[in-house]
């Protein structure tokens, strides 16, 4: 269950949320609202580039536990997330061969938790995921992740093809995990400064960031299964480059 402190009730409570700077993970917004209200809340998440959703009264209901949420419930975000320029400059400076995490759109909270705890213990050095679409980092988040998501950078970005046009800037390759490849994993050089791409639970990585990685790799199956948990195919590409770095 999630922590009830995580979570704000009732249009003007999140505005002023918003507006004094805290860390919103998603607005849950009720289909077809309406009202002055309502729009300067509508504004304000459009401004800041806030993950939405459009829900059910029901739904809005089971998360207030039926209190007077007028519409409107929004996550705060336990931790605060790092900015990616800063991270990206920090770390060269610190680390010759860094490596980055970059999930597209992991909506499973149990997945995203695993894989923070992952990345975690292999020593990434940052994740970046994308505003919209992915898992929100929540109480449940947290507890999956055994408390990593406190210890591990964590960037949130618009878009995650600016991101991956940003480490290429920074001379650090970007590997995709796909099974639209015949390249193995353990055929790719991992020692380089690296960050690894994988995508979500249902359709993999979007083929528009495919198409501008440097390189995409698979792991073996030989089984009958066509695909493996993101977050296990994940720790199977994080300790690959272990093997290769030791």
């Amino acid at each position: 269950m999630e922590n009830e402190v995580s979570k704000i009730f009732g249009i003007r409570a999140v505005i002023e949320a918003i507006n004094a700077g805290q860390t919103i993970s998603k607005v849950y917004l009720q289909k077809d609202l309406s009202g002055h209200l309502f729009s300067e809340l509508n504004s304000l998440i459009k401004k800041n580039n806030i993950a939405t959703s459009h829900v059910p009264v029901e739904k809005l209901n089971r998360l207030s536990k039926n209190s007077n949420h007028q519409g409107v419930a929004a996550q705060i975000s336990p931790i605060e997330f790092a900015d990616l320029d800063t991270l990206i400059t920090a770390t060269l400076e610190k680390k010759k061969n860094p490596i980055f995490l970059l999930l597209d759109q992991i909506s499973d909270v149990r997945n995203f938790g695993a894989i923070i705890r992952t990345a975690e213990c292999t020593g990434v050095d940052g994740i970046v995921i994308q505003k919209q679409g992915n898992a929100p980092i929540n109480a449940a988040t947290v507890k999956t992740s055994a408390g990593a998501a406190f210890k591990i950078p964590i960037c949130k970005v618009d878009h995650l093809k600016d991101a991956i046009f940003q480490f290429q800037a920074a001379d650090i390759q970007l590997v995709a995990a796909t099974e639209k490849t015949e390249d193995l994993i353990y055929a790719i050089d991992l020692t380089l400064p690296t960050a690894i791409v994988m995508g979500s639970e249902d359709r993999g990585i979007n083929p528009s960031i495919l198409k501008i990685v440097d390189h995409k790799a698979k792991l073996p199956l030989l089984g009958e299964i066509e695909s493996l948990n993101v977050s296990v195919a994940c720790a199977a590409f994080l300790y690959e480059a272990i093997r290769q770095r030791l």
